[in-house]
């Protein structure tokens, strides 16, 4: 007898290849499907599963089994629970209402977005040390211990857009712009690649000197000589570029939806249509692409309520990669006498979507680095899984701000969060610790 708590199941493929590919074939066949981060038991930090409506399981997997898909294994997506959360809250002095939420969290249901918003508003101590421990177990018990390291190339600051709070807004006066070429990304890639990252992250303005040919051109490059996986963060583009991408090779993609109030997306975004960024995301779920996106917390006007429709936004469209960083000004753009945004709001935003979103992949960001020098470790500890680090060339990366002072992080300062967040390093990492500083010691 069917489980009626079992809602999904999620399809372990024998590689890869076989999961982009069964994930397209069942799409095709206009079979529902998502992709999303593996529970650790079923696999690597990186692993990914398909997941697919309970009713659909039977004919997902004899439509896949037909096409030659290798399936590892197929598993319940039960609903996580956190069996005792609640009794160890007891000695806190905790609200009835914080409780009320903790014992949904506990059961494993669904939180409504009155209780998202509470979590967002609390203050209290106890309260705050009892939702960043809950988002951390459920981190722990979905994803597990290991931190996911990507190595982003920030290969040019054009860009045709105008965002207001934007470090490399279309008209900021005195900007140095810079265009890598195709062999400069290669180079820096070759240096991934030979320190055992997995993923490179492609990202610039909204540049269209790099056409569909170019872009094509550089991800065959990467696939052909390294193999690593590709997330593109090069904004909006037609669907038909979105789908070339994905055919020639691109694994992941990067566009933040920065906040679903509409009227806040149109104050910072002169130039930008809501409706058509959400359009774009879409496309991006529909192409079978990691489909990443994120907020910005602190923008003007915005409020507990607005952040509370923002994890919603990310649990309804199925959002892979979610990016939550504080708002930092910048230089010489309208924005730049407005303040920071909060450290604390930014954990726990990260918290709330960890345990409302579950499954996924939560970066501890720059941002939050560059307001906070602990940011990253807060982080890792509030819930958050990945590291992105800066390998845009020095002589280009300083003019790569779209926000001021920020913090370059590089493989030094991962291992240091990683390491004062009690958590572990990935696997398929080559090099060490004592390796980092051997070579900084040769460094000319």
């Amino acid at each position: 007898m069917e489980n009626k708590e079992i809602k999904h199941y999620l399809i372990m493929a024998g590689s890869t290849n076989h999961m982009l590919r069964g994930d397209k074939l069942l799409k095709d066949e206009g079979i529902e499907t998502a992709l999303v981060p593996a529970p650790s038991e079923y696999g690597s930090v990186c692993a990914i599963a398909i997941r697919v409506n309970v009713e659909e399981r039977e004919r997902a997997e004899k439509y896949l089994l037909d096409h030659n898909i290798t399936i590892q294994g197929i598993y319940p997506d039960k609903p996580k629970k956190l069996s005792g959360l609640v009794e160890k809250l007891m000695d806190s002095v905790l609200s009835e209402d914080f409780i009320g939420v903790m014992k949904k969290i506990e059961e494993g249901q669904d939180l409504a977005f009155e209780d998202i918003v509470l979590l967002l508003k609390t203050e209290r101590k106890a309260e705050l040390d009892a939702l960043f421990a809950a988002a951390d177990r459920m981190r722990k018990e979905i994803i597990g211990d290991v931190v996911d390291i990507r190595g982003a190339i920030e290969f040019s600051n054009i860009c045709r857009k105008d965002c207001k709070y934007c470090g490399i807004r279309a008209t900021l006066p005195e900007l140095e712009r810079y265009r890598m070429d195709e062999d400069e990304i290669m180079e820096i890639v070759h240096e991934l690649h030979q320190m055992g990252l997995q993923t490179v992250i492609l990202q610039s303005g909204e540049d269209l000197w790099w056409t569909p040919v170019k872009i094509v051109q550089l991800i065959r490059r990467i696939k052909v000589e390294t193999g690593m996986r590709i997330t593109l963060s090069i904004g909006e583009r037609p669907r038909e570029e979105y789908e070339l991408y994905k055919e020639v090779g691109a694994n992941n993609f990067l566009l933040k939806i920065e906040t679903t109030n509409r009227e806040i997306f149109e104050f910072i975004h002169p130039d930008d249509d809501y409706d058509h960024r959400i359009e774009c995301s879409k496309w991006l779920r529909e192409l079978g692409y990691i489909n990443g996106s994120g907020c910005i917390i602190g923008l003007p006007g915005q409020r507990p309520e607005d952040i509370a429709r923002d994890i919603l936004f990310f649990k309804d469209m199925g959002i892979n990669m979610i990016g939550i960083g504080p708002f930092l000004p910048a230089k010489g753009t309208p924005f730049e006498k407005y303040p920071a945004g909060s450290v604390d709001m930014t954990l726990k935003a990260v918290a709330v979507t960890r345990i409302v979103c579950k499954r996924v992949y939560i970066p501890a960001t720059t941002a939050l680095a560059s307001l906070d020098p602990d940011g990253q470790t807060k982080a890792l500890q509030s819930g958050a899984n990945t590291i992105m680090l800066i390998n845009t060339p020095a002589k280009y990366r300083y003019n790569y701000q779209i926000y001021s002072q920020k913090n370059m992080i590089d493989l030094e300062a991962a291992f240091r969060a990683i390491e004062e967040a009690g958590r572990k390093l990935p696997p398929y990492l080559r090099v060490t610790k004592e390796g980092l500083k051997d070579a900084g010691n040769t460094e000319k």
